[in-house]
């Protein structure tokens, strides 16, 4: 009797430090956070949640969009790492057999490898304004998507836009996906090598990542203004890398400066948001306190979330690409679900 009431108070003590992400599941397989494909939760290096919601399961190749804009800032911290370039290297003198450029300018010549990874350089290029000549969908139009890029002009500050001397971090925000798509060439010139091959060999094969699939430019180089797919479960390795602090199985594989470079506000997106490397850095209230993340994301909500106060690494892969908001239906996880887990969690404590 003693042992079947001990088993029972076991049993319901679990489920009830689980209900968080047990709610959590019943909630996205009733449809309410749309179309979720799958969610990995890891705490302290140890996986505490795998779901898949679609019938292509743990090897499907997710495309997660600009997630894997994050993944070219790592590639670049590495090539850096490594004394290929610097982050103040300007970027147009890669290119002399493309000059003269539409719009010569002696600014856009000095614009840099970081100002790409902070999406603030000079270049009129904003993918949330459709009428921008460098919005995302223009690029896709034309062939050449560097020729692209240096051809575009040098943006405009009206006088009720915050000029880049008067922003936070000296820098204006504009989210443009031909910088990081730039990105690309200027590492195989930079490194020598195709990016899938540096990709493989500096960054995924330490890890332990096999299974890619990389979209490809029309002129032949690898994608990296997004686009390249992994498993879900690989997304959290690069998430936990992060969280390491670029050590991976006590081996380095991105050095310790960069990472925290890579995490550290260089631009302001809004007062709640912050801009990185290529990594959004993001604030929530959760009842009276405030808990910071940073994240990889994507169209359609996709996410790789790094929680360092809670040691956690999140994973949030859909296909909510035509859905409303649907940054804010993943981020309703985070704040209804998985933060609340995780806080009960005796890791936690």
């Amino acid at each position: 009797m003693k042992r079947t009431l001990f088993l029972l108070l076991f049993a319901s003590s679990c489920i009830a430090a689980a209900s968080p992400l047990a709610d959590m599941d019943a909630a996205i397989r009733k449809g309410d956070f749309k179309q979720i494909t799958s969610v990995l939760v890891a705490q302290d290096g140890k996986l505490v949640h795998e779901a898949y919601y679609d019938k292509d399961g743990a090897e499907s190749l997710r495309n997660t969009r600009s997630v894997g804009k994050s993944i070219t800032g790592m590639l670049v911290g590495i090539a850096i790492d490594q004394g290929k370039l610097t982050a103040a290297t300007p970027v147009f003198p890669f290119f002399p057999e493309k000059h003269p450029v539409r719009y010569p300018d002696p600014r856009k010549e000095k614009i840099s490898v970081e100002d790409f990874l902070t999406m603030s350089s000079l270049l009129e290029c904003d993918d949330q304004n459709q009428i921008s000549r460098g919005n995302e969908e223009s690029m896709y139009l034309v062939e050449d998507w560097t020729q692209f890029a240096l051809d575009l002009p040098v943006r405009g500050f009206a006088d009720w836009v915050p000029k880049p001397q008067d922003s936070p971090y000296g820098r204006a925000f504009s989210y443009c996906t031909a910088g990081p798509t730039m990105l690309g060439p200027v590492l195989e010139r930079a490194t020598g090598e195709k990016i899938d091959q540096f990709a493989a060999r500096s960054l995924f094969g330490p890890i332990g990542i096999t299974k890619v699939k990389w979209q490809y430019t029309p002129t032949g180089p690898a994608m990296t203004g997004g686009g390249v797919a992994l498993r879900s479960l690989d997304l959290l390795k690069l998430g936990e890398l992060y969280l390491n602090g670029g050590a991976w199985q006590g081996k380095r594989v991105v050095s310790a400066n960069w990472v925290k470079q890579s995490l550290s506000p260089h631009a302001q997106v809004d007062e709640n948001t912050g801009y990185g490397y290529l990594w959004w850095l993001k604030k929530f209230k959760q009842g009276d306190q405030t808990i910071s993340v940073a994240m990889m994301s994507g169209s359609g909500g996709n996410k790789v979330v790094l929680i360092p106060e809670l040691r956690a690494v999140v994973v949030i892969t859909t296909t909510n690409f035509q859905v409303r908001q649907p940054h804010a239906i993943s981020e309703k996880l985070l704040t209804d679900y998985v933060f609340t887990a995780l806080s009960r969690s005796p890791q936690a404590r």
